[in-house]
């Protein structure tokens, strides 16, 4: 039976049918959906861990002890996993160990552009990149097969346009799921040094394995057309050569991207008149048919940053460019992404606004606090990043203290950010954190995580009490404030820059768009009273526009928080329901 699926759809259902038993994974975008579609499953346990390092472990652990598992993550997840990966790779496994790594060239929600293909290279561990939702679930059966075979952990990179796009897929039925036997193995699992040495043999000795196989495997195809021109390329990039150039171009479409053949690239390049390499990111395929005496024509033409397209392709190989109808009678507005109507974190970034802090930011919905009219983040660099960069911005510039906060999210927190909460103590730091407590994972979709009570399968569980965890690192001053009552935020995060020694706001409220939350009637502006200030537009409600000089408000998006009510001077915003 066929049916259509969405790349991480398939994936998932890749899981299912190769055996998986196991799948600990961090929501990420685009690799999210993977684990999501994984849990409909009752043959395989899955759960979200706090961070990616720790779902890795778990999977690694469970590939020991017998059972085919899995861990997904976004690109900049694998740097958080690489502790384990490099290692996994010197121990190999026992069940099948397989990864799945969504990169996202575009940075359509990332905050870099990294290619995964490097950690596979420096781990020395298989990957394989599949470019529809048939090789998505095809692969990923492979992979466990090939884990197995050859005791590596495999890597199965996606990127973002196949992993979010759907295409035909051929369903099967489960296999593979017998746990295997554990034996104690020190050996072989235990990574002193003296072990280590004899593994780090083994993995280079597989590595020349899977280079045979590579050669040969049924991933690695070709196929030839016109000869004039020859396109080398993996995954969705192979999809937009093949619209672009068609029956003008040969392929060798390379399924395996690490290690990668070199006989049968020669072999290809022979029998064409121009090799092109088409890749997006970094130029990892072209550099190894380079070192290997292949002349291709690569980053020369194609650009380093940025999503690819048929276009793109159609113009660095043929000089053609596609036409396009362009609308040219009215320019079109630019919309950037903004906090949702009701958003608990707009609230206390207001406040933030009027204490005129410097704001340690970090990854998450709230990330937006960035942009205008809010205006309050000053810097953004990875997960849990804000508390720790606080923390060394007010070491080296002591006067900051006192004008400095950092926000993190709840997730985000147990995630990346409790470490930082700790050195911030032990090492006598001062600095405010705030965290934005809006019950939920937000950014990528409303996942559950250790603080909101309820599993990946909605089963009630234990919550991490932020409160309690907090105090118990070393933190004395720790206050709850809610996020709508911008009086109370401003005064909290005015006493607490204040003092001399380290504190915790926790900013809570749930997401306005959790299906559990109640909201008020929407509100409505007053004509007459109102004056056109526009102090209600300093917030950035997309519930809140201007009309002919008045403030007016959209019944459809308006969840009556009553923010912008605190800051109308005139009374013009009542209760009132919409009429």
């Amino acid at each position: 039976m066929k049916k259509l699926m969405l790349g991480n759809e398939a994936v998932a259902r890749g899981l299912y049918e190769g055996g998986c038993r196991l799948v600990s994974s961090y929501p990420g975008t685009p690799s999210t959906e993977i684990t999501e579609f994984a849990a409909k499953y009752d043959d395989i346990y899955c759960e979200w861990a706090p961070n990616e390092k720790v779902a890795a472990e778990v999977a690694c652990g469970a590939s020991i002890a017998g059972a085919r598992s899995f861990c997904g993550m976004k690109h900049v997840g694998l740097n958080v996993a690489a502790d384990p990966l490099y290692t996994a790779s010197y121990t190999g496994v026992n069940g099948g160990f397989m990864l799945a790594v969504a990169d996202d060239p575009g940075m359509h929600s990332s905050q870099n552009e990294q290619d995964s293909r490097h950690h596979a290279m420096a781990s020395k561990t298989l990957m394989l990149e599949p470019s529809d939702s048939q090789e998505c679930l095809d692969y990923t059966k492979l992979a466990y097969e090939l884990s197995e075979k050859f005791d590596t952990p495999v890597i199965l990179r996606l990127t973002t346009r196949v992993s979010h796009s759907r295409s035909l897929v051929e369903i099967g039925e489960r296999s593979g799921d017998e746990l295997k036997e554990y034996v104690k193995d020190p050996q072989k699992y235990v990574m002193m040094p003296a072990m280590a040495k004899k593994r780090h043999v083994v993995v280079e000795d597989r590595i020349k394995a899977l280079t045979q196989w590579a050669e040969t495997c049924e991933i690695n195809k070709t196929e030839y057309y016109s000869t004039k021109i020859g396109v080398i390329t993996a995954g969705i990039s192979y999809q937009y050569a093949k619209e672009a150039l068609g029956e003008n171009a040969s392929y060798l479409k390379l399924g395996c991207v690490y290690p990668l053949p070199v006989e049968l690239i020669k072999e290809f390049a022979s029998k064409c008149d121009k090799v092109y390499v088409v890749e997006e990111l970094d130029d990892i395929i072209e550099t190894h048919c380079k070192k290997h005496g292949v002349n291709v024509i690569g980053k020369k033409v194609f650009p380093l940053c940025g999503e690819f397209s048929q276009s793109i392709v159609k113009k660095a190989i043929l000089g053609e460019e596609n036409e396009f109808c362009e609308v040219t009678d009215k320019e079109i507005p630019g919309r950037p992404p903004v906090l949702c109507a009701g958003c608990p974190h707009r609230g206390l970034y207001y406040a933030l606004k009027k204490v005129n802090v410097t704001v340690s930011g970090d990854i998450g919905c709230y990330t937006l606090g960035s942009l205008a009219p809010l205006g309050m983040m000053d810097t953004c660099i990875c997960m849990g990043a804000s508390v720790s960069a606080l923390h060394g911005h007010n070491k080296v510039r002591e006067d900051s203290a006192k004008k400095s906060v950092a926000v993190i999210g709840d997730s985000t927190f147990i995630h990346s950010g409790i470490t930082g909460l700790i050195d911030i103590a032990y090492n006598m730091g001062n600095s405010t954190v705030i965290v934005l407590d809006n019950s939920i994972t937000g950014m990528t979709g409303h996942q559950q995580n250790p603080t909101t009570g309820y599993t990946i399968k909605g089963d009630p569980t234990s919550a991490v009490s932020l409160e309690a965890l907090c105090k118990a690192v070393g933190i004395n001053r720790v206050r709850v404030v809610d996020p709508y009552n911008l009086k109370e935020c401003e005064d909290a995060v005015r006493e607490e820059i204040a003092v001399d020694e380290p504190s915790v706001i926790i900013s809570r409220r749930p997401c306005a768009l959790l299906k559990y939350v109640k909201h008020n009637p929407p509100l409505k502006v007053d004509a007459d009273k109102c004056r056109g200030c526009k102090m209600c537009m300093k917030i950035g409600c997309p519930a809140i526009s201007m009309k002919n000089g008045k403030a007016v408000i959209d019944f459809t998006q308006c969840v009556g928080c009553n923010v912008c009510t605190q800051l109308c001077k005139f009374d013009a915003i009542t209760g009132k329901e919409a009429e």
